[in-house]
């Protein structure tokens, strides 16, 4: 309890003490906190003999005070080491500062404990996600991860949070979702368009017909765990079944809403299905989170199932390494086998046309990369402009019943209207029968009685005069009164119109952003893979040069020796020491050695045209055909002959 009371004032939220709410609990919430107070203190028994009581319990929602202590609990996260290091890490800096202090502004900018640029909630935030990502440098910073630390930091201090944040990104599968490659998120998907297909199939066609990926909705739920789709409290309950049981939670709820919304999501098109994801469904559950829970256990879940599916999705995407592992070793083998030439073979300029060319396809691809992110965008700001200019139905309804209450002011003007009419009918009678009566002269010739009563009745008329003018006045008043009303209303409306259109165009802003940092991150692996291809080509071109200068060199040492060998059979036939038969004998025998190694040249000459094509079948030849061996040949050769001579 001491846990929990320093946890509220810490987080600064606004919570009663245990004190004051004990005092106000009914009979069964008073049940409530003594049952989750014995299961606090007893909390190992409970996990060992009564896990399925406790599942139950935690179905049914754990109570706010103690969730704190509870969530902990679930997560291991009560004693960690790395709480001591957190006053520590909350000293260095962290290269990831700037993206968090632009992101904490959005992160429950409508909750009190966030609000404002300098509120205890964002100072917290931001030292919480400075500390993790210094503590674990691969995955950095990540935009979703703050609405999880949020809510913890609603529910217990910052040094307690962290603790939990990093459990959770431990062992709950979260730190695969938030690693760059966000390579947990595709496996989710995967498995998600699996249940979709297997228990919605008209849903999952429809979907495919209108090009509605899984991506475009489920994508926020598995990074957010619905903290940014569902309302806060419907969310939280998520969460405690998160803490004990992981995503399977997270597929279940979300299979339960599209179940739910089958038949209306059937019905519409692309642009319909998101506005009914971001205006419709949110709220369909506020007043009875419970619903949806049973909703979701209500979904077929086979964990079997689904590991099954992870070893499929992992063998695929082995597979597509293996491939692209592939043709990176055969490529390298190629440049790798072309050293076996570097002595023996003349290089051609078509090896380097090809790596060039391989450059110039690496470019287009990144060009056409950011074509379709531009056109991405394009048309984003085009729905979004199209969206902006259809009323809802919400609006539509709204806008009905302002025009209800302007027709009822309007007959009631109409109305007043007509009772003025009458009232101005009645005085223009008794002024007619005023005047008939006298004209308003020769009062001086009646009797006195008569008179005094025609100066009564001249002061009623006039009197009645100004009450009719007082009432005209009056009258005037209530339909100003009234207008001002009927426009203070629209005006209302007006705002709360912006106001909900200002909510659901920041969120489509946090999804955008999200999706457009997923193609800048895409964006720059391709930029990477360019810089390394452009490198390697660039050395492979300088290879190739070099090579093919050694080359030509060993050729031309090797004509020089052939054209020695020559010159010392001629000065042998000039000298005239062998007699004709043997000379001739010997002349024959040389001239068939020359055109031996000219035959081996011009053999030499061939191979390195096929060697590109062919390198294996070089490499046994060259084995076998050394230009070391062509030498000692032509030396035995001329040995021999000075024996003989």
């Amino acid at each position: 309890m001491r846990s929990m009371s320093g946890s509220r004032r810490n987080s600064g939220s606004s919570l009663v003490s245990s004190s004051s709410a004990s005092s106000n609990l009914s009979h069964l919430e008073e049940d409530t906190w003594i049952l989750w107070g014995r299961i606090v203190n007893e909390w190992e028994e409970w996990r060992r003999k009564k896990e399925k009581l406790l599942k139950e319990l935690i179905h049914k929602g754990i109570p706010h005070h103690f969730r704190a202590i509870v969530w902990q609990l679930l997560g291991n996260a009560t004693d960690m080491p790395v709480k001591n290091q957190y006053s520590e890490l909350l000293k260095m800096s962290s290269p990831c500062e700037k993206l968090i202090r632009r992101d904490i502004a959005r992160t429950y900018p409508e909750h009190d404990f966030f609000k404002g640029q300098d509120s205890l909630g964002q100072e917290v935030l931001f030292n919480v996600m400075k500390a993790y990502s210094l503590v674990d440098r691969e995955v950095g910073y990540c935009q979703g991860s703050a609405f999880i630390v949020g809510l913890l930091l609603m529910q217990m201090p910052e040094e307690e949070a962290f603790c939990v944040f990093v459990r959770l990104m431990q062992e709950y599968r979260l730190r695969e979702l938030f690693k760059p490659s966000m390579a947990e998120l595709g496996l989710c998907i995967y498995q998600f368009e699996y249940l979709l297909q297997e228990q919605l199939p008209e849903l999952n066609v429809h979907f495919r017909s209108q090009s509605f990926h899984t991506s475009m909705y489920a994508s926020s739920w598995f990074l957010t765990l619905f903290l940014t789709f569902l309302p806060l409290p419907v969310a939280t309950r998520i969460f405690d079944i998160f803490m004990y049981e992981g995503l399977e939670i997270i597929f279940r709820v979300g299979m339960a809403i599209l179940q739910y919304n089958q038949t209306d999501l059937i019905q519409l098109d692309m642009e319909g299905m998101s506005q009914h994801f971001q205006k419709v469904i949110p709220h369909q559950f506020d007043s009875c989170p419970d619903k949806l829970i049973l909703r979701a256990y209500q979904i077929k879940y086979n964990p079997k199932k689904m590991k099954k599916l992870e070893k499929e999705y992992t063998t695929f995407k082995n597979k597509e390494m293996e491939e692209q592992i592939e043709i990176k070793v055969s490529f390298g083998l190629l440049t790798g086998g072309t050293l076996l030439l570097w002595r023996g073979c003349l290089y051609t300029e078509q090896f380097v046309s090809s790596l060039q060319t391989q450059l110039e396809q690496s470019r287009l691809q990144e060009a056409e990369l950011l074509g379709a992110l531009k056109e991405m965008q394009d048309k984003v700001l085009e729905l979004e402009k199209r969206s902006s200019l259809l009323p809802d139905e919400s609006n539509v309804a709204q806008l009905q019943e302002e025009l209800k209450l302007v027709k009822l002011r309007e007959l009631e003007t109409l109305h007043c209207f007509r009772e003025m009419q009458d009232t101005v009918t009645e005085l223009n009678q008794c002024w007619q029968q005023h005047v008939s009566r006298g004209g308003g002269g020769g009062h001086w010739k009646e009797s006195p009685k008569k008179n005094a009563m025609n100066e009564l009745q001249d002061k009623l008329m006039s009197m009645r005069l100004r009450e009719a003018q007082a009432q005209a006045e009056l009258r005037e008043a209530r339909l100003k009164v009234l207008q001002l009303e009927s426009q203070n209303q629209i005006h209302g409306k007006l705002v709360s119109r912006q106001e909900e259109e200002s909510a659901a165009l920041q969120e489509r802003v946090q999804y955008l952003t999200a999706q457009n940092k997923g193609l800048q991150g895409q964006l720059s692996e391709v930029k990477r893979k360019q810089a390394e291809s452009d490198c390697k080509s660039k050395e492979e071109v300088m290879a190739v040069r070099l090579r093919e200068a050694d080359s030509m060199a060993a050729m031309a040492e090797l004509r020089q020796r052939i054209a020695e060998l020559e010159i010392q059979k001629e000065e042998g036939r000039i000298q005239g020491q062998l007699n004709h038969s043997d000379a001739s004998q010997y002349i024959t025998q040389l001239r068939e050695q020359i055109s031996e190694l000219k035959n081996e040249v011009s053999l030499i000459h061939l191979v390195s045209e096929r060697a590109l094509g062919n390198l294996p079948h070089y490499s046994t030849f060259y084995e076998s055909t050394h230009e070391d061996d062509i030498i000692a040949v032509a030396e035995k050769f001329f040995q021999t002959v000075l024996k003989e001579n």
